[in-house]
C-alpha cells in the first residue's frame, strides 16, 4: 500500500487535507500554525557546508493574506492572483526568490510546477528562516539543512517510475495534524503538484507530502527506495526531526544533483 502524493479536499469553510494511501479517504485535521511548532536547533550531523551549499542559508517568507495579485515583472500588469478559500486557506507562507525596490518574487501555489510571480512587497509580512530541505529521488534520501549546515540525512521512500515524485524547487506548503501512528507526528505538504496525477480521487489537484511509513518501515530501511505515488516516506523518529521547519522553507526535489537555490 503506498501512499503518496497529496490531494487537497475542495471545501468553502475549514480547509482540509487528503491523504492518498489504502482507498479510504483522510482527513487531516485543520491547520497547525508554524510558532506551535517552533523548538530549539537541531544538532549538527556533519561539518559545515562548502562554500555554496546545497540550500540557501537564509530564506525571506513572505507572509500574505487574501488574493494578492502577481505579475511577471516588478511593476507589471497584473497576470493573475493567488488563489485563496478551499483548499488554498486565505493565509500562505510564500519564500522569496528575487527582490525589487517595492516588489517581492515569490513561489506560488498553483499549478504549474515552477510558478513564480512578483507581489507588492507592501502586501507582505516578512521573515526569514535558516532551514532548507533536500530530497534526492535518486539517492533515496532526504536531508535537512540548517545555516548551510546538514542537520538530519535520513532514508526516504519516494515515488515509482509510474508514479514518480516530482522534480525542482518548491516549498513547505502546509502542516496538517498526524491521522495515527503510521503517519508520523504530523503531516508536511509541499506545493509540488504531481506530474503523473492530475486529480487523486477527484479533489481537483494532486500535491506532494512528506509524512511517516505507513507500514513501510522495512522497505524504507537504511536505504530508502521507490515505493510510494510520489509523496516521500520517512521512518517516524526521521520525520519528527522536521518539526522545527517553518511553512514557507525551501524544498529542493533533485535526481542526483543538488544545485544551490
Amino acid at each position: 500500500m503506498a501512499c503518496a502524493t497529496i490531494a487537497v479536499a475542495l471545501g468553502l469553510a475549514a480547509s482540509t487535507v487528503v491523504l492518498m494511501g489504502s482507498s479510504a479517504t483522510r482527513v487531516v485535521a485543520p491547520h497547525v500554525t508554524p510558532g506551535a511548532r517552533q523548538t530549539a536547533p537541531l544538532p549538527l550531523v556533519g561539518p559545515p557546508a562548502a562554500a555554496m551549499p546545497p540550500v540557501a542559508t537564509e530564506t525571506t517568507i513572505a507572509q500574505v493574506v487574501g488574493p494578492v495579485p502577481y505579475s511577471a515583472q516588478p511593476d507589471g500588469p497584473s497576470t493573475g492572483s493567488l488563489p485563496v478559500g478551499g483548499w488554498w486557506r486565505d493565509t500562505k507562507f510564500l519564500p522569496v526568490i528575487a527582490r525589487s525596490p517595492g516588489w517581492l518574487q515569490v513561489r506560488l501555489p498553483q499549478r504549474p510546477n515552477g510558478l513564480t510571480g512578483w507581489i507588492p512587497e507592501s502586501a507582505a509580512v516578512l521573515s526569514t528562516t535558516t532551514y532548507g530541505i533536500v530530497i534526492d529521488v535518486t539517492d533515496h534520501r532526504l536531508q535537512l539543512f540548517d545555516r548551510g549546515r546538514l542537520v538530519l540525512d535520513a532514508p526516504a521512500g519516494v515515488g515509482t517510475p509510474d508514479d514518480p515524485t516530482p522534480l525542482g524547487q518548491f516549498y513547505l506548503m502546509e502542516i496538517g495534524a498526524s491521522r495515527g501512528a503510521g503517519w508520523g507526528p504530523f503531516v508536511l505538504a509541499t506545493n509540488a503538484h504531481s506530474e503523473a496525477i492530475t486529480s487523486w480521487e477527484g479533489s481537483g489537484d494532486a500535491f506532494t507530502a512528506i509524512h511517516g511509513p505507513l507500514g513501510a518501515d522495512a522497505a524504507i530501511g537504511d536505504s530508502g527506495g521507490e515505493i510510494s505515488h510520489g509523496c516521500v516516506r520517512l521512518h517516524v523518529d526521521d520525520l519528527a526531526r522536521l518539526a522545527p521547519v517553518p511553512l514557507g522553507a525551501p524544498v529542493a526535489i533533485v535526481a542526483g544533483t543538488r544545485p544551490p537555490w
